[in-house]
């Protein structure tokens, strides 16, 4: 089905109304704020945001997704955890970590009733990528090619029995160079990062899902489910059973 006379009509009445879209400079600069993890610069564009939206101006220089304000929004932040989600990716953030939460913020805007409620959500997106972008610059992690490609294997098998062994086999290096590299590079030494990988998914499995502990152990290849209480209370202070009773209540 041709669009080329929808096309037409929507450029003569863009043309009508004086409507013109936010240059593609000024909105990748937002993006660009992210993914370098600048968080103060983030945090005062989303003042701004809220503001704008508070003001009714939100839409200026955004194309209308649906006649539905709600929904309208809702389409709009999909489109930017989207594209988030991927320049981060490229930027340094391991592609199941970005992808993953892509998924789990449009899920969240999915349940939100209310244009406030997703524009919350929105920032709360935002602030989260630039945050974790920090840290992995901080780090100064996943920086060389084969320190990315290690932590996306890892992040590929959080769920298998994983051993440095296996991982420098796949890296074609040794693994006495790979823990060294890894700790040089990351900051952290290598079963560090995968115990706090594995830990930060399982906090997200208690808060969004009725998954047991003991499924969410062996879905991450915790050996067992002390291992894995364990790990929970070493990296957070508390039990995946207290954490999901303080924190699955606030999300329902």
């Amino acid at each position: 089905m041709s669009t080329e006379k929808e096309l037409n009509y929507r450029f003569y009445m863009h043309r009508q109304e004086g409507f013109v879209y936010t240059s593609y400079d000024q909105e990748f600069s937002r993006y660009r704020a992210i993914s370098s993890g600048d968080v103060e610069t983030v945090r005062k564009q989303l003042i701004g945001m809220k503001e704008r939206f508070k003001k009714g101006s939100f839409q200026s220089g955004k194309g209308v997704l649906s006649d539905d304000p709600v929904r309208n929004i809702r389409y709009h932040m999909i489109v930017s955890v989207a594209v988030i989600s991927r320049i981060c990716v490229e930027n340094g953030m391991p592609q199941d970590v970005a992808y993953n939460l892509s998924d789990i913020y449009i899920r969240r805007a999915d349940s939100c009733n209310s244009e406030e409620a997703i524009i919350d959500m929105m920032a709360e997106m935002q602030t989260d990528f630039a945050e974790r972008m920090r840290d992995i610059r901080r780090s100064n992690g996943v920086v060389s090619g084969r320190i990315r490609k290690c932590v996306d294997y890892i992040y590929e098998h959080l769920g298998d029995k994983l051993t440095i062994e296996k991982t420098a086999a796949y890296l074609g290096i040794d693994p006495s160079y790979l823990s060294k590299l890894f700790v040089r590079e990351t900051g952290v030494t290598w079963r560090r990062f995968i115990i706090a990988a594995r830990v930060n998914i399982a906090r997200n499995m208690l808060m969004y899902s009725d998954f047991s502990t003991t499924d969410i152990a062996l879905s991450l290849g915790f050996s067992s489910q002390s291992a894995f209480i364990a790990a929970f209370r070493e990296e957070t202070g508390c039990t995946p059973a207290v954490f999901r009773k303080e924190h699955k209540e606030k999300v329902l």
